[in-house]
């Protein structure tokens, strides 16, 4: 059934494209009722507008709270026009049906993500008789089109023009649904900061405010449609938030998950630092002085595996960054046996116009690799509120992130030999690694890179085989991080025929005394960091 817009009420927040919108209706023969500051910006326009007061006989009071909750705006939003009993009491009640809404709310996420918001004025920023009146037309999207946002005016305008100033079926649900939706997620916005007002972590009912971003190229494999929903900004700098620049080959749901890896592990050091990811778990990390070299250095950790990999830098690519990165192969690849090298994607705070130019142009695969621009790194907008979820059939598992890093007052050193500067340098190194590497994780560091990972293994001795084995002449006078205790000595004697000099581990075990005396025994340092970085 086509439903014919007579008369249509317009207040909105965002003021958007709405005076073209409502002097198109206005054109097509609709009555405009308005309220407030939209009426007033359609009348500057030159639309011809009612006053929500002339429809309720009530002016708008309590400094614009009490406006639109009236008998006569929600019996025309809800009343059935097919129906005798409704129809009679819009005569006998002087009720005109209202066939269109067009209402967006308050800006409740924008004023909150403000520095220095002061509760009075979010709480100001809940909207009441916004989400009322969308709510009532799209209970009633029968007789009733809502529209919430600018970006569904033309679409509407569209179709009257094609309809003799109809709106049909089809969409008036598909703007129903999208109304339900937006007040769904505007409510779970508003009880997820009354609740970190409250200090409450963990309440009762959780709501998620999510926002479809893109639909993704595909999901962990071809078969699976995928999509990326985004939370409203903290203002954290993040791969989430970042912005993803046009490429000739759409981003996956890998690409991202693996691209949030390299840029959280990055992000962990304050000097120059490059990582490359490759299925979750690094496959190079290194810090320097120069972003080149970090870069390099990361690069070097593991040729092989970078192949495809996921680039993060926590600088600028500028020109000579750009080079280095898309030059892997021809400068450094190929002389430690690399058969190639490409990148699916490149994270940074920013790139130079430049640099862009030269990745796109300077290699074939340079135009398919995604760009991602995250802005300036900065940790005190680090959102500490913000949930790890884990979805499991049936439910969800919910965690505060894990933003515990390196902490050198709380290291302990049980053992004989005391780490030099150097080790505990490169210890920082492994130990940062390895809590981004999937558990169980041994990491090995040497000049202040990763030289060998053992991870996601079902034992720690393995992993600790894994990393040895492709640390390779490098192991000897390397450091190594594990991200659990060790239950029993025999890592240490393993790390102790590979060479390697000092080791971090969380400390815990109830035989510790056995680890530290294998420890001194070789002589090795080792440091308890007091917290374990299980990563599943």
């Amino acid at each position: 059934m086509d439903v014919k817009i007579k008369t249509a009420l317009i207040s909105v927040s965002d003021k958007t494209g709405v005076a073209d919108f409502a002097q198109t209706l206005a054109e097509m023969g609709v009555k405009i009722i308005s309220t407030g500051g939209t009426a007033k910006a359609l009348a500057e326009a030159g639309v011809d507008v009612t006053p929500i007061e002339n429809v309720t006989g009530f002016p708008e009071m309590m400094d614009g709270r009490v406006k639109t909750l009236h008998p006569k705006i929600h019996g025309g939003l809800l009343a059935l026009r097919d129906k005798a009993d409704h129809k009679a009491a819009m005569k006998q009640h002087g009720i005109e049906p209202i066939d269109l809404v067009c209402v967006n709310l308050y800006p409740f996420e924008q004023t909150v993500a403000k520095p220095g918001c002061k509760f009075e004025e979010a709480i100001e920023n809940i909207d009441i008789g916004g989400p009322s009146m969308i709510r009532s037309a799209a209970k009633n999207h029968k007789f009733v089109a809502v529209v919430t946002s600018p970006d569904q005016y033309d679409k509407v305008i569209e179709q009257m023009r094609k309809n003799n100033g109809s709106v049909n079926e089809d969409l008036r649900g598909e703007l129903a649904r999208a109304a339900f939706a937006l007040t769904a997620v505007y409510d779970a916005a508003i009880s997820r900061y009354l609740n970190k007002k409250a200090d409450v972590d963990f309440p009762e009912r959780l709501s998620i405010p999510l926002k479809k971003e893109m639909f993704l190229r595909y999901g962990e494999n071809p078969h699976q449609p995928a999509a990326f929903y985004k939370l409203a900004a903290s203002g954290e700098p993040c791969v989430g938030a970042g912005k993803i620049m046009q490429a000739d080959t759409e981003i996956s749901f890998n690409n991202l998950l693996d691209s949030n890896a390299a840029f959280e592990l990055v992000k962990e050091f304050d000097e120059p630092a490059a990582v490359i990811i490759k299925h979750l778990n690094p496959c190079g990390c290194a810090i320097d002085d120069d972003i080149c070299v970090a870069y390099r250095k990361a690069y070097e950790g593991d040729v092989t595996s970078a192949f495809g990999g996921i680039v993060a830098v926590n600088r600028k690519v500028n020109i000579e960054l750009a080079q280095t990165i898309m030059e892997s192969y021809s400068r450094f690849g190929k002389s430690l046996g690399a058969e190639g090298f490409f990148a699916e994607v490149i994270i940074a705070p920013q790139f130079d116009p430049e640099a862009i130019e030269i990745i796109r142009t300077l290699k074939s695969w340079g135009s398919r690799v995604r760009l991602v621009e995250t802005g300036a790194i900065d940790k005190n907008k680090i959102d500490g509120g913000e949930f790890d979820l884990r979805c499991i059939v049936g439910g969800v598992l919910i965690q505060k992130r894990d933003l515990v890093g390196w902490e050198p007052k709380l290291l302990t050193v049980p053992t004989k030999t005391k780490p030099t500067d150097e080790q505990l340098a490169d210890l920082r190194v492994a130990w940062l690694a390895a809590k981004h590497t999937k558990s169980n994780a041994i990491v090995l560091a040497k000049g202040r890179k990763i030289v060998g990972i053992g991870a996601g293994q079902m034992n720690r001795v393995q992993s600790g085989f894994i990393a040895v084995k492709h640390a390779g002449e490098q192991a000897k006078g390397s450091v190594m991080a594990s991200d659990a205790f060790f239950p029993f000595p025999d890592n240490v004697d393993n790390a102790a025929q590979a060479g390697i000099v000092a080791i971090a581990q969380p400390g815990g075990s109830k035989k510790d005394n056995e680890v530290i005396a294998a420890a001194d025994k070789y002589g090795i340092a080792m440091v308890f960091t007091g917290k374990r970085h299980f990563k599943h």
